[in-house]
C-alpha cells in the first residue's frame, strides 16, 4: 500500500510503502505525538506495550516505529527504547530564548514547591482506578532501572505527568508540563545527571513506591506530606551544588 505521511505542520511528505495495519499504528502514534500526549525528549512506551494496547502484533509496532524514525519523529537508542524528536514548524520558529533562560534551579524549585503538593492532593482524590494501574506499570519501570539515566528521567517525568493528568484539572497539568520542559532545557538537567547515582536511583524508587502507596490507598494526608519531605530532600540536594 503506498500511503503518503504528511503533516502541514512540519512539511514532511513520503510515500511509504506499508499496510494498512501499520499506517493505523503510524497516524495514532504521530496524533499522541502531536498533542503532546508523548511530548518531546520523552521515552514511548516499549514495543510490547505498545503492541498489547493497540491490539497488534510486535513487528507490526516495529514497522511503524521504522516509519516514524525515517521522518524524524523519533529517535532509537538501541537498548535505551524509543524518544520522541518531532517539533512542529510553529515551536521550531519560536524565538530561542525562553522561560528557561531566565529560570534558575532554586527558582523552578520554588515553584515545585507550589504545585506538587495541590497536584498530589488532587491526584489522591480524583485518580481513576485505571489512572492507579497505569501509574502502577510506570513506577514498575522505573523500578526496573539501575544505571541507565536517561531511561530513569524519562520514566520519572511520565510518572509526575500521569500524577499531574490524574488531577483531573488540564490547566495544572499544563502548567506542571511547563516546569518539566523549563528543567529539561535548563542546566539544572547536567547536575541531575551528575548526582544521580545508582545508588540514589534506588532511594528515588522507595520514594516513589511509598508515594503511589499512599495515592492507591486514598491516603491524601500521607500523600502531601510525603511530596513537601521529599521536596525539602531535593533542597538539600541542591544546596550541595553552590
Amino acid at each position: 500500500m503506498n500511503k503518503t505521511f504528511h503533516d502541514t505542520a512540519t512539511g514532511l511528505s513520503t510515500i511509504q510503502h506499508i499496510g494498512a495495519t501499520v499506517q493505523i499504528v503510524v497516524d495514532t502514534l504521530f496524533a499522541r505525538i502531536k498533542s503532546e500526549e508523548y511530548p518531546r525528549d520523552t521515552r514511548l512506551p516499549s514495543e510490547r506495550t505498545l503492541a498489547a494496547e493497540l491490539g497488534v502484533a510486535r513487528n507490526t509496532v516495529r514497522e511503524a516505529l521504522d516509519v516514524l524514525e525515517s521522518q524524524e519523529v523519533i529517535r532509537r537508542r538501541p537498548g535505551s527504547g524509543s524518544f520522541v524528536t518531532y517539533r512542529s514548524a510553529a515551536a521550531a520558529t519560536e524565538p530561542e530564548h525562553s522561560v528557561a533562560d531566565e529560570t534558575s534551579p532554586l527558582d523552578h524549585l520554588v515553584v515545585r514547591g507550589i504545585l506538587e503538593p495541590e497536584m498530589v492532593r488532587l491526584a489522591v482524590i480524583n485518580m481513576t482506578p485505571r489512572q492507579i494501574t497505569e501509574l502502577s506499570e510506570t513506577l514498575s519501570q522505573i523500578e526496573a532501572v539501575t544505571v541507565d539515566i536517561d531511561v530513569f528521567n524519562s520514566l520519572e517525568e511520565k510518572l509526575y505527568m500521569q500524577i499531574a493528568q490524574g488531577t483531573g484539572n488540564p490547566l495544572l497539568a499544563s502548567c506542571y508540563r511547563l516546569t518539566i520542559e523549563t528543567y529539561r532545557q535548563s542546566f539544572r538537567t547536567k547536575l541531575r545527571r551528575r548526582n544521580l547515582t545508582p545508588r540514589r536511583m534506588q532511594e528515588y524508587q522507595k520514594r516513589y513506591n511509598t508515594l503511589f502507596n499512599a495515592i492507591a490507598s486514598r491516603d491524601v494526608a500521607s500523600a502531601v506530606e510525603f511530596i513537601k519531605l521529599h521536596l525539602v530532600e531535593e533542597q538539600k540536594l541542591l544546596l550541595q551544588d553552590f
